[in-house]
């Protein structure tokens, strides 16, 4: 008599789905490593080395997904494994997705059935293996997801998921430290780089900057001061060559950030294109963002950006309204933030809101002003009246004495304009001042009347100027010698 052995749950199905004639599939093995450079191992206890050998010549393997910071490449290997020794993997399609704080991500692979153009899936057979590459460089910091979604066909569609979670942190914190106005389309713009690794509770080592620029925005134009470099310049390339660095002086001018350090650059962003040079820089236009290339220890290499930098407004107010006596008005950019305001106020038709250009509906600037004066030699300043209302106004310039001091009016003291138009409406004036004594002055009375109204409109300082003394007969013979 034969006996009937016990058919398992397992083989009953694969028996039914055999008879039933459906192709069987295995089930796959996904497996996910982080590619990533290794770091260098610290001797061990007892190990045969000189105290100043703090790190030996062995590479030790990342064990986990490591360290990541914002600017870096993620790279990842996915690997699809059949472990089965009978069954192929059939019909398998691998995606993979990149989940950041703020959006999803497709990463393209070879394995995704959607790339390929025959949309045909694969197979694998008993004991092998398919592999794919992403990469990504991460743009965030926060909590990232990498999503993979296996597929398969074994009777049906069927999927198999595996999510790995990881921080990305920032290695470096970018900040505009300060933004000077210089002149109408110029500002200055100071860019501070630190090493905030062991801030954020990270391990982490020094990171050399590779390089650093300012990525301006259209129509602007950034360019880096840098003094030393401008003093070293030299035509003759023999003289070149004889002050190329050796290999420890190219180390040491290197900015090596270790963790808590901090390195400063200076920019001047000025306005490039036609159109951008006639309007100006004004308050609240975005100037760019500083890009900041680094590398870490292993040589890993990242790319950063600082948040945008925007151009700052004039100190012309103060928080109580009142006008701000020590604002300096040349190559401030302050006509500039006048008529930007005007500009708005008049698209949107506000009136009463005490914006700039109400507070200041006429501005008065100097023309290339001196930094220097001769003692009680009077000099030429030559002076652009601009009507940023939107009405013609009959106008008068007045140099009020009582409110001068140091460098005073010389000659006539007002002028009648007459009328002036609206809406950027100039006009140029002269007149003549002289320094009374010796010292640094600021040039202030300046008054714009208007004859139709009665109103006054009083102008901030027009310029700063150092008032010296006559030169002596002899040093005078010496400069036309020399001449």
């Amino acid at each position: 008599m034969t006996s009937v052995q016990p058919i398992s749950g397992a083989s009953a199905a694969v028996n039914s789905l055999l008879d039933e004639g459906v192709a069987q599939s295995a089930v796959p093995t996904l497996k996910v490593m982080r590619l990533q450079a290794g770091i260098l191992g610290t001797p061990a206890a007892g190990a045969l080395f000189s105290s100043n050998q703090l790190l030996s010549s062995n590479l030790l393997l990342p064990d986990s997904f490591g360290v990541i910071h914002v600017g870096e490449t993620f790279s990842a290997y996915l690997g699809v494994l059949n472990s089965s020794s009978e069954l192929p993997v059939r019909g398998l399609s691998m995606v993979a997705q990149l989940q950041t704080p703020s959006r999803r991500i497709l990463l393209p692979t070879a394995l995704d059935a959607r790339n390929n153009n025959n949309s045909s899936l694969r197979e694998v057979a008993p004991g092998e293996g398919v592999d794919a590459l992403i990469s990504r460089r991460l743009e965030e910091v926060g909590q990232h997801i990498l999503r993979v979604e296996v597929s398969y066909d074994s009777g049906g569609a069927k999927t198999l998921r595996k999510f790995y979670r990881f921080n990305v942190t920032n290695p470096l914190q970018i900040t505009a430290q300060s933004v000077t106005r210089s002149g109408d389309a110029t500002c200055l713009v100071s860019i501070n780089v630190e090493n905030i690794m062991e801030k954020q509770g990270v391990t982490g080592g020094a990171v050399a900057i590779s390089s650093i620029g300012f990525d301006a925005a259209d129509g602007l134009s950034a360019m880096e001061i840098n003094v030393e470099d401008e003093s070293d310049e030299s035509n003759d390339p023999l003289q070149n060559i004889k002050q190329r660095q050796s290999a420890v002086e190219l180390y040491d001018s290197t900015v090596i950030l270790h963790p808590g350090d901090s390195y400063q650059y200076l920019f001047s962003v000025s306005a490039e294109s036609e159109a951008a040079a006639l309007r100006g820089i004004a308050c609240g236009d975005e100037l760019g963002k500083a890009v900041v290339v680094f590398q870490k220890t292993m040589g890993e290499l990242g790319k950063i950006y600082s948040s945008p930098v925007m151009c700052p407004p004039t100190s012309f107010l103060k928080e109580d309204g009142t006008q701000n006596s020590k604002f300096v008005i040349n190559a401030s950019g302050l006509s500039v933030d006048v008529a930007a305001a005007s500009a708005q106020r008049s698209s949107s038709s506000g009136r009463g809101n005490g914006s700039l250009d109400e507070v200041l509906p006429v501005t008065v600037e100097p023309i290339d002003p001196p930094s220097t004066m001769r003692l009680s030699v009077p000099e030429k300043i030559s002076l652009l009246v601009v009507n940023h209302s939107s009405e013609t106004m009959n106008l008068q310039i007045q140099l009020r004495l009582s409110r001068m001091s140091g460098v005073v009016v010389c000659g006539p003291s007002f002028v009648t304009l007459g009328s002036v138009p609206p809406s950027g409406g100039s006009c140029t004036i002269d007149f003549r001042l002289v320094a009374l004594v010796a010292g640094l002055f600021s040039v202030s009375g300046c008054f714009i009347v208007d004859l139709t109204t009665g109103i006054e409109v009083e102008q901030p300082v027009l310029f700063d100027v150092f008032a010296k003394l006559p030169a002596d007969g002899n040093e005078e013979e010496e400069k036309k010698d020399s001449l």
